[in-house]
């Protein structure tokens, strides 16, 4: 039976995903000063509209949680699913690394690992299956990192990366971290050659669209197509048919595009510029992760 799944893209690493009855929320955030615009938030017209409502937080980094969704399940029938290393006293089932839990029988979740705090998320709603990455990346700053340091990051990335191997993905949500310079997209570079994802969607670009863009210019390949979503509140609509063909169709885009973080390299969101990742830099011919030598 032919599926349609709707995606919404709030700010950062906050998504939600809305089949049928059903709305998965991740890792929602309205930014440090509330950058999210009211219009584009979620509201509770829009939580009405669902009798089952999952929010996932993969861990307790401020930009990856916002106190807001505590608020919801006072009028509305909202399950929450967090990370285990979550502080004392908060709300939800708690998942570690290697856990599943059947929230419904339309919602069944694991929990795999991070390289940072916190877990990562896969999903399958309805025979749907979407991953959420939290902070899982290669997380190298090689430009604040010696080269031994650079190795171990990697080795602990593929450590991560290795059990998702294999596991059928239709949309990944995935960091490209602009902070981290030319080799921002290292990770999610590997994620795609090592998982192959359907589609996948860079987050955590802290307001720099046009990183996401180039991102997503670069990494498409045969088994994956890649997608930004840069405007807050940004819409698609996956039709999953019948004879296992995927359709995305793009929902008419709010203008106001998400704005540079403060203090987070600011620049215009038209504008691609890579030059600063570039100069001086030896590892400029790859984009890919460097192994070293023992």
């Amino acid at each position: 039976m032919e599926q349609l799944l709707d995606i919404t893209y709030y700010h950062h690493s906050g998504f939600s995903a809305a089949l049928g009855e059903t709305l998965l929320i991740f890792d929602y955030w309205t930014g440090e000063h509330g950058e999210l615009p009211f219009p584009r938030r979620i509201t509770p017209e829009l939580l009405g509209r669902y009798k089952e409502i999952v929010v996932f937080i993969s861990h307790e980094h401020p930009d990856h949680m916002d106190p807001e969704v505590f608020e919801w399940r006072k009028e509305f029938p909202v399950t929450y699913i967090v990370s285990h290393d979550m502080p004392v006293g908060t709300r939800g089932k708690r998942m570690s690394p290697g856990d599943s839990y059947t929230v419904s029988e339309n919602v069944k979740v694991r929990a795999f690992d991070s390289t940072d705090l916190g877990v990562s998320f896969l999903v399958e709603l309805q025979g749907i299956r979407i991953f959420h990455a939290g902070d899982l990346n290669f997380w190298h700053w090689r430009e604040e990192s010696t080269l031994r340091e650079i190795e171990e990051a990697e080795e602990d990335f593929r450590r991560a990366v290795e059990p998702l191997k294999g596991e059928p993905i239709d949309v990944a949500f995935f960091p490209v971290d602009p902070r981290q310079g030319r080799l921002f997209d290292a990770g999610a570079n590997t994620f795609i050659l090592s998982v192959k994802p359907r589609l996948l969607i860079p987050m955590h670009f802290w307001g720099r669209a046009e990183i996401a863009v180039e991102f997503t210019r670069r990494a498409r390949c045969r088994e994956t197509e890649v997608l930004a979503l840069t405007r807050y509140g940004e819409q698609i609509r996956l039709q999953f048919e019948d004879n296992g063909y995927l359709t995305i169709h793009l929902l008419s885009a709010p203008e106001t595009t998400a704005a540079p973080m403060p203090g987070k390299d600011e620049a215009p969101a038209d504008q691609v510029n890579l030059r600063s990742y570039e100069e001086n830099d030896p590892f400029n011919e790859t984009d890919l992760p460097v192994k070293m030598d023992e």
